[in-house]
């Protein structure tokens, strides 16, 4: 009986054995054919692809990544493949950095782990991609962009008055400003919805060639049959008009005018050169009194006692011939009686196309007036500028800071002041004078204008042979005034 029940251990043994090493087999069987693919768990680029191998793997993550991505454009809605925006996955090395995780655990350590269910958690592959950025780019400017963008409407200026019609504002892609949000969504396995960054576009101001158009237009309803000459300069970036008119008629622009009192701004700032800081009592009293006040005897004084006794014309005049405004002179004193120091010629007053029979000791032109203007507020705002260059050292920031101190306080409620809005902020200088025929036939007023919109040199100068009326000439220029500024300020 003994001998018996050994035998029936000894063949339990042996069965138990057998069926312990079916059950190993068929576990390395199982685990061999699970080690061909991904593990449970396994994640490619956000995409679960635990128990595929490797081309379902690589299958699965390409098709994710080629659903289509949902772009807005405002109410716009359309679904733009991502091969068309020059995206591209490299699935390849995905896969291989996957099976790499896969593959470095030993066999038979993975084998007892895999016995024994102690899995090691898979890592997660990242999204390896690349983008054709000029493509992408090509895509939004040629797709999008023209398609979808609402162009401005430029303001326009309403013909024969001193208004501008306002635009409408526009819509556009702002193509730099959507490529990290459009990125985004290409990369991600589910956030897969791209608002495009859309900026409003106010609309375009007129351009200064309208500007001009509208400014002849103004003229020739005004009736004023003489000749007009405007110069406008924008002091942010140096776009000017310079025309002179005349019945319809364009004449080149630069004609020499009779500067009279106009001619009291480069006399302050040859003085100003000359005098040390800081200014003294006596000379800041006779620059206000010739500024403000347009006096003449204080003009002569400041001449006679600051430039020369006997010459301080002509240093005016070559002051103005260093800063390159050739056509700018004062010839004599203001006094009755004074005498002719030097007669001068210039590019303006010797055009034979048309002649204005300037003042033989004062002239200049829209022209120069409008540089001058403009060197003397470049001056004040930053120091720099023409003076600088010119006279370095000799016409300091805080004194071109007292020259717009001393044209702004020339307040005459006249010319171009009349047609600003109350409160608005000119610097300016006016000059006219009665001739030898006992009428007036010229007028002149220029100045700096500081507006919301933009700062600008306004000069205007008329002429009339047979007189010129004081009433039309200052409605007319008021109107000018009118319309540059609203220019200037058209969205304000």
């Amino acid at each position: 009986m003994k001998l018996q029940r050994i035998s029936l251990l000894r063949w339990i043994a042996i069965t138990l054995l057998v069926l312990s090493a079916v059950i190993l087999v068929l576990q390395l069987v199982r685990f061999s054919r699970l080690r061909a693919g991904f593990p449970s768990g396994t994640v490619i680029a956000g995409i679960a692809v635990g128990g595929l191998d490797q081309q379902a793997a690589a299958e699965r993550v390409t098709e994710a990544y080629s659903y289509p991505i949902e772009m807005h454009y405002g109410d716009q809605i359309f679904y733009i493949k991502p091969s068309s925006l020059g995206f591209k996955i490299d699935i390849d090395t995905m896969i291989a950095a996957a099976d790499q995780q896969r593959t470095n655990a030993p066999f038979w350590t993975s084998f007892w782990n895999y016995l024994w269910n102690h899995n090691a958690e898979p890592q997660e592959t990242p999204l390896s991609y690349s983008i054709d950025e000029k493509q992408l780019k090509m895509f939004l400017y040629d797709e999008i962009s023209n398609r979808y963008d609402n162009t401005p409407e430029q303001s326009q200026p309403v013909a024969g008055s001193t208004n501008f019609e306002v635009g409408k504002a526009g819509e556009m892609l702002d193509v730099d400003a959507s490529l990290p949000y459009i990125e985004r969504a290409l990369s991600s396995s589910n956030l897969r919805i791209v608002n495009l960054v859309v900026s409003e576009v106010t609309p375009p101001a007129p351009t200064m060639e309208n500007l001009a158009v509208l400014l002849k237009q103004l003229i020739d309803k005004s009736g004023f049959d003489g000749l007009t000459e405007v110069y406008v300069l924008d002091l942010s970036n140096g776009n000017e008009i310079n025309f002179a008119y005349e019945n319809g008629v364009d004449y080149t622009p630069g004609i020499s005018f009779t500067a009279a009192s106009t001619i009291k701004i480069p006399i302050m700032v040859t003085v100003f050169k000359t005098i040390p800081e800081p200014t003294s009592a006596a000379a800041a009293e006779m620059m206000q009194l010739m500024i403000e006040l347009s006096e003449n005897d204080p003009a002569d004084e400041l001449m006679e006692t600051y430039l020369s006794p006997t010459l301080g014309p002509l240093v005016v005049t070559d002051t103005m011939q260093e800063l390159g405004l050739e056509n700018t002179f004062l010839a004599g004193h203001f006094y009755l009686g004074a005498p002719l120091l030097e007669r001068y010629s210039t590019p303006a007053n010797t055009r034979t196309d048309y002649t204005t029979n300037p003042d033989t000791y004062n002239q200049t032109t829209t022209a120069d007036m409008g540089m001058l203007l403009e060197d003397i507020y470049q001056c004040a705002k930053t120091g720099g500028g023409t003076f600088a260059a010119v006279f370095p050292g000799e016409i300091t920031q805080n004194e071109c800071q007292t020259m717009i101190t001393y044209l702004t306080s020339n307040k005459i409620g006249v010319l171009l002041q009349a047609g600003l809005p109350d409160g608005a902020r000119i610097g300016h200088k006016h000059g006219w004078i009665t001739e030898i025929d006992g009428l007036m036939h010229a007028i002149d007023d220029v100045g700096i204008v500081y507006s919301p919109g933009g700062d600008y040199v306004i000069c205007v100068s008329m002429y009339h042979p047979v007189q010129l009326i004081f009433d039309a000439a200052n409605l007319l220029t008021a109107n000018i005034s009118t319309t540059v500024y609203n220019y200037f300020n058209i969205s304000q």
